[in-house]
C-alpha cells in the first residue's frame, strides 16, 4: 500500500515536472526528457573550468578543439569534457535505458532475462538441497538463533535455510545467488503468512536485514576501482564492511524494537558474537596481506566459494540418490523442476520491476532528481560539509532507486576527481553499503503478491540514511 502510493507520487510528480519544463521555455524536449537517445553521451554536469582539477583543466586547454575524452574501455564507459565560453560540459558513458520505451526493453532484456537464468539455475540447486536433506539439516542447526530473530517462524522451518543462504551470498558478494535464495525465502515465509496480501513480521525482518547489505567481499567495487587506476583498489574494503555492518545492526534494532524481540537471549548474543568474530578474523587475515595478495584474495574468494557450493550440492545429491528415488524423481528431473519454478517466479515479478523502473527512469530524466540532489548538496555545503563529500552525494541519493544509475555516478566521480580522491573513495563506500531499496521491495514483495508492505519501506529508507551518515564519518576517519 505504502509502496504503491510512493510509486504513484514519483510518477505523477515527474510527469508534472516534465510538463512544466516543456511549457516554461527551458531547454527540454520530449525526445530528451521522455525517450532519451540511445548511445548518446549522458550530460552529468556543467562546471566553470576553474572548478575542475588542475591536471584536467590543463589537459582540456591543450587538447584539440578544447575537447578531452578519457576512455575506460574496461568499464564500457568514458568521460568527455567539452569547453565552451568558460563552461565545461561533462559527459559520461552513453544513454542506454532511460525513458519509457528504452526502459521497458532494457528491463526485459538486460535485467529480467538474466535474472530468470540465475533464478532457474539456483532454484534448481535449491531443489536438490531440499530433496537431499541438506536444507533440513541447515535449518535444524540454525533454528536456535533464527527463532529468536524470527519468533513467528516454526522451529526447523525450510525458510531458515533459504534465508541463511541468502545472507551468506550477500555476505560474500554473490549477488547472482543471493536473489534466488532470497525469493525462495519469501515464498516459504508466505506459506505461513496468515494475511497473504500483507507483509508478515518475519518477511519485514528478512527484507530489512537483506537490504542493509552486509558485504564482506566487495568484489564489484574493487573491480571498478582497479579499472579506474586506484593505487590500492581494496583500500575501501574495511570502510565498506564497517558501514554495512552498522546498517545491518541498525535495521535489526529498529525492526526488533518494533516487533518486541528479546535482545537478551543467549543464543542471539552468541550468534552475533560469532558473526563479529568471523568478520574480525577475516579482516585480520586480509590486513596482513600485501597489495597483490589483497587484490587476488578479494577477486577470487567469492568465485571459489560459488563453485564450491555448486560442487557440494551436486556431490551430495548423487550420494543421497536414494532420497530422490523415494521421491519418485531423479537428480536431473529434480533440478529441472526447481529451475522451472525459478522461471515462473521471474515471470511473476516482471510487471512489478517494470513499473518501478519506468517511474524511476522518468524521475531521473525529468530533471527532478537533479534539482533535488542540487538542493541537498547546497544544504550540506551551507552546513560546513566539505565539497569532496557533497560531490559524492549523487551516488548516495540515487542508490536506493537504481543500482545502475548510482554506478554511473560512481564511475564518473572516479574519472572526474580520481579513484584515490576522497570523493572517489566515498562514492565507492556509498555504492557498496546499501541495497537498491525500491528495486528490492518491488522484486521480493512482488514475487509473493504482497500489496501492503507495512513499515518495511520506511525502515529501509531510514537505514539507507544511516548508512550514508556512517559512510561519511568512516571515510573521513580512514582517508
Amino acid at each position: 500500500m505504502v509502496l504503491s502510493r510512493f510509486w504513484l507520487v514519483i510518477f505523477i510528480s515527474s510527469i508534472l515536472f516534465v510538463m512544466i519544463s516543456l511549457f516554461s521555455g527551458k531547454n527540454y524536449t520530449i525526445d530528451h526528457v521522455l525517450n532519451g537517445k540511445k548511445d548518446d553521451p549522458i550530460l552529468i554536469s556543467e562546471k566553470y573550468i576553474e572548478q575542475l582539477p588542475v591536471f584536467i583543466k590543463d589537459s582540456i586547454k591543450n587538447a584539440p578543439d578544447e575537447t578531452m575524452i578519457v576512455n575506460r574501455d574496461t568499464l564500457d564507459a568514458d568521460s568527455t569534457y567539452v569547453y565552451t565560453n568558460k563552461t565545461v560540459k561533462i559527459f559520461s558513458g552513453v544513454q542506454k535505458s532511460d525513458g519509457f520505451l528504452p526502459t521497458c526493453k532494457a528491463t526485459l532484456i538486460d535485467l529480467i532475462l538474466p535474472l530468470m537464468a540465475y533464478l532457474a539455475f539456483f532454484c534448481g540447486l535449491m531443489e536438490l538441497l531440499i530433496i537431499s536433506g541438506a536444507s533440513e539439516k541447515l535449518a535444524k542447526g540454525l533454528s536456535p538463533v533464527f527463532v529468536k530473530v524470527f519468533p513467528s517462524i516454526p522451529k526447523n522451518h525450510p525458510s531458515i535455510s533459504y534465508m541463511t543462504l541468502n545472507f551468506a551470498a550477500n555476505f560474500l558478494g554473490l549477488d547472482s545467488a543471493a536473489t534466488p535464495f532470497g525469493l525462495k525465502a519469501m515464498e516459504s515465509l508466505q506459506e505461513i503468512n496468515p494475511e497473504k496480501d500483507k507483509a508478515s513480521d518475519a518477511q519485514i525482518m528478512f527484507m530489512c536485514l537483506h537490504a542493509s547489505g552486509l558485504t564482506l567481499i566487495a568484489t564489484s567495487i574493487i573491480g571498478y576501482r582497479a579499472a579506474a587506476g586506484a593505487t590500492n583498489p581494496a583500500d575501501v574494503m574495511l570502510p565498506c564492511i564497517i558501514t554495512s555492518f552498522i546498517g545491518t545492526i541498525a535495521a535489526f534494532l529498529i525492526v526488533g524494537i518494533k516487533q518486541k524481540i528479546n535482545f537478551k537471549s543467549a543464543s542471539l548474543v552468541i550468534g552475533l558474537m560469532v558473526l563479529i568474530a568471523a568478520i574480525v578474523g577475516l579482516l585480520m587475515y586480509v590486513n596482513h596481506l600485501d597489495l597483490i595478495g589483497k587484490n587476488f584474495f578479494t577477486s577470487n574468494l567469492s568465485a571459489l566459494i560459488l563453485v564450491g557450493i555448486i560442487l557440494f550440492t551436486l556431490l551430495l545429491s548423487f550420494i543421497k540418490e536414494k532420497k530422490f528415488t523415494e521421491a519418485n524423481t531423479t537428480v536431473y528431473e529434480a533440478f529441472v523442476s526447481g529451475a522451472n519454478n525459478g522461471v515462473k517466479t521471474g515471470v511473476t515479478i516482471f510487471p512489478y520491476v517494470l513499473g518501478m523502473l519506468v517511474a524511476i527512469s522518468l524521475f531521473r530524466n525529468s530533471g527532478l532528481f537533479e534539482i533535488i540532489s542540487q538542493w541537498i548538496a547546497f544544504a550540506f555545503s551551507n552546513l560546513g560539509v566539505s565539497k569532496e563529500i557533497t560531490d559524492a552525494l549523487p551516488v548516495a541519493l540515487l542508490r536506493p532507486f537504481s543500482s545502475a544509475g548510482s554506478r554511473g555516478f560512481l564511475i564518473d566521480s572516479m574519472n572526474t576527481f580520481g579513484a584515490d580522491s576522497m570523493t572517489g573513495r566515498l562514492s565507492s563506500i556509498f555504492q557498496c553499503s546499501a541495497e537498491s531499496t525500491f528495486y528490492v521491495i518491488a522484486v521480493y514483495f512482488g514475487s509473493v503478491n504482497i500489496k501492503n508492505t507495512r513499515y518495511a519501506l520506511g525502515t529501509m529508507l531510514v537505514v539507507d540514511v544511516m548508512c550514508v551518515i556512517t559512510a561519511i564519518f568512516v571515510a573521513s576517519w580512514f582517508f
